[in-house]
């Protein structure tokens, strides 16, 4: 309990706890997140049989399911799903979540006319019920059903969480209008050329989708990044493969360079040719170590070399800025998770992936801390149980007994029975 309080203010004991920032996922997805609580979750089921008996007994009248993994049956389309579940309508969302496949009963609700380019079709111009990159067209198509973001922000305050940059790359009014001032967390939206500042949520960069598999050009990015600057804006590029940060990179280079403030996203592969670069550049890398834990064995069963992936220590021994945010709901949202995973660079079943990547466990958890704490601002805190020395050989959350944000008590941990 702190010394000369305000007469009148609440006292709250903090019994000998440790005070500490309160932390930022600085990448995540909140509707997708949301979303997913109320999804059938697919993830690491493999068994086709198991995969269609989920499904049926979703009671949804419209089932939504994602992470769906393609070893179970490889790359479904829709007549793979009118099997599974033949009598409702039914969108598949796989483990990446650049692909959604619709089963009949769901393409026979979509208008006949406007499909967009990623609807993928076969060899005789029928729609296979893929969709590649299309989340906002068929949000926009398909009944609208906004998921249950109150509750969700509840969760996010008892892991400490206190502030939020939703990284979506098509956020635009209508998604602004949806999350600003609903969540009690403090909340940065990246988004496209619609975003604009409103009230209830700070604008964050312009987010620039870079995808490998469809790449855009030079000069199409260039553009983008020009708008940006013209809007006083930072832009943040999706990075996951050595290609993608190429390309931002020439890109950057073409529109006069980066700025301070300007992003890589995910970051997964940087090779070592590239530390350099992204150093002259002054980017930051958003880093997403969660990812090593729920896909390490993934990458060891696939990839010949895994050294580079979702590197930490070399990028900030090289005078790069590195933070961490989830990526959820495409790993796991627990803050507390991805330090460890940062700290240790453990797969779910144990392995270890780049040893020389690890970082102490205090590195680890100021790549989620927001801020300082200041007399006289407006906190944002939690107040964890135990000595600093025992949070950090932890990590985990079930130490977070209060949290605070903008000065209002947002979290109490339930009280022990005995």
């Amino acid at each position: 309990m702190g010394h000369d309080l305000p007469s009148g203010e609440d006292e709250l004991d903090g019994r000998g706890g440790t005070l500490l920032p309160g932390l930022h996922d600085h990448h995540l997805h909140i509707l997708a997140l949301a979303a997913r609580r109320h999804s059938v979750d697919l993830s690491g089921v493999t068994d086709p049989e198991l995969i269609a008996a989920r499904l049926r007994a979703s009671p949804e009248p419209f089932v939504r399911s994602t992470g769906y993994d393609e070893r179970s049956a490889g790359l479904p389309d829709r007549t793979l799903l009118d099997l599974w579940l033949p009598d409702r309508p039914l969108k598949v969302q796989d483990r990446t979540g650049a692909l959604w496949i619709l089963n009949s009963a769901a393409l026979a609700g979509l208008p006949e006319d406007g499909l967009p380019s990623g609807a993928e079709r076969d060899g005789q111009g029928r729609l296979t019920g893929r969709f590649w990159r299309e989340d906002q067209w068929l949000r926009s198509a398909l009944p609208k059903r906004y998921p249950d973001l109150v509750g969700l922000g509840c969760d996010l305050a008892a892991m400490g969480l206190t502030s939020l940059t939703d990284a979506t790359a098509h956020n635009g009014p209508s998604e602004a209008c949806a999350l600003a001032g609903v969540l009690p967390q403090r909340l940065t939206l990246m988004g496209s050329e619609a975003l604009e500042q409103g009230a209830g949520y700070t604008l964050g960069p312009l987010k620039l989708l870079v995808d490998e598999r469809d790449p855009p050009s030079i000069d199409q990015l260039s553009s983008r990044i020009l708008f940006a600057r013209g809007k006083g804006r930072n832009v943040a590029a999706h990075c996951v493969t050595e290609g993608e940060l190429a390309i931002y990179l020439a890109a950057l280079q073409a529109s006069g360079g980066a700025r301070k403030g300007d992003r890589i996203e995910h970051g997964a592969i940087i090779q070592d040719s590239f530390i350099s670069l992204v150093a002259q550049a002054g980017l930051l890398v958003v880093t997403n170590p969660s990812f090593l834990h729920d896909r390490g064995d993934r990458y060891l069963d696939q990839l010949d070399d895994t050294e580079d992936l979702y590197r930490i220590r070399s990028l900030q021994r090289a005078g790069i800025p590195v933070v961490a945010g989830s990526d959820a709901p495409y790993a796991a949202v627990d803050p507390w998770l991805g330090m460890r995973s940062a700290r240790d660079r453990l797969t779910a079943r144990g392995a270890l992936i780049g040893v020389d990547e690890r970082i102490p466990g205090l590195a680890a958890l100021q790549m989620y801390c927001c801020g300082d704490i200041k007399l006289g601002t407006k906190a944002d805190l939690i107040l964890c149980e135990g000595s600093l020395d025992q949070i950090i050989a932890d990590l985990d959350a079930r130490h977070v007994q209060n949290t605070f944000i903008a000065g209002k008590l947002a979290y109490t941990a339930p009280a022990c029975d005995g």
